[in-house]
């Protein structure tokens, strides 16, 4: 029980600690393509996956125009578009192919990583840094210094600090975009869907 105690506390403090690296400019960039565009297209792997579905609900919410990627109803991409990429590493093949081709199309790229300076990173139009534990701190070759140093492995498994990370600044983003766009609660529970 304490273990499951403590993982948590290091989870909160993770997301806690993600406003530091809040920057007011690209948050308003980040809203500003969301909005000017006449499709979003969103995306991750695996779990980030989950957080991009989640977010597009939300925006289509909004009353904005979302596709998931890899959706059979996802049309194709153009040049008034835009695509938003999840990705812990900013490596993903899969990710970093599908914003190339995008990119190559005329969209604009938005991405959410760890790693600015990433592959993705490089590609976005406007990156927003999401501090979380990925795939790339797991496989670090330097494990015994790190334990030695006393920076022990984490209790958070795999990609799971970026990701639960990534789903709260998003839904924050999401009360950002409901201010700008002069939208209520009401306004999202007409969109909500009501075949369930």
């Amino acid at each position: 029980m304490n273990l499951m105690k403590t993982a948590i506390e290091e989870i909160l403090s993770n997301i806690s600690s993600a406003t530091e690296l809040l920057d007011e400019n690209t948050i308003e960039e980040f809203m500003k393509i969301l909005t000017e565009s006449k499709n979003v297209f969103v995306m991750g792997a695996g779990r980030s996956g989950l957080v991009a579905k989640a977010f597009a609900m939300r925006l289509v919410h909004l009353g904005l125009s979302a596709y998931v990627v890899g959706e059979t109803i996802s049309p194709a991409i153009y040049d008034d578009d835009c695509i938003l990429a999840i990705s812990g590493s900013g490596e993903t093949k899969t990710i970093v192919s599908a914003v190339s081709i995008a990119k190559n199309r005329g969209s604009k790229a938005l991405a959410l990583t760890s790693y600015p300076e990433s592959s993705l990173g490089k590609l976005a139009d406007c990156v927003m840094k999401v501090k979380g534990r990925t795939k790339i701190d797991i496989d670090d070759e330097d494990y015994i210094k790190r334990q030695i140093d006393g920076n022990y492995v984490s209790l958070t498994p795999l990609g799971t600090a970026f990701e639960l990370t990534s789903l709260i600044f998003l839904d924050g983003l999401i009360a950002e975009l409901m201010q700008k766009m002069g939208k209520t609660e009401d306004d999202l529970k007409y969109r909500h869907t009501v075949l369930e």
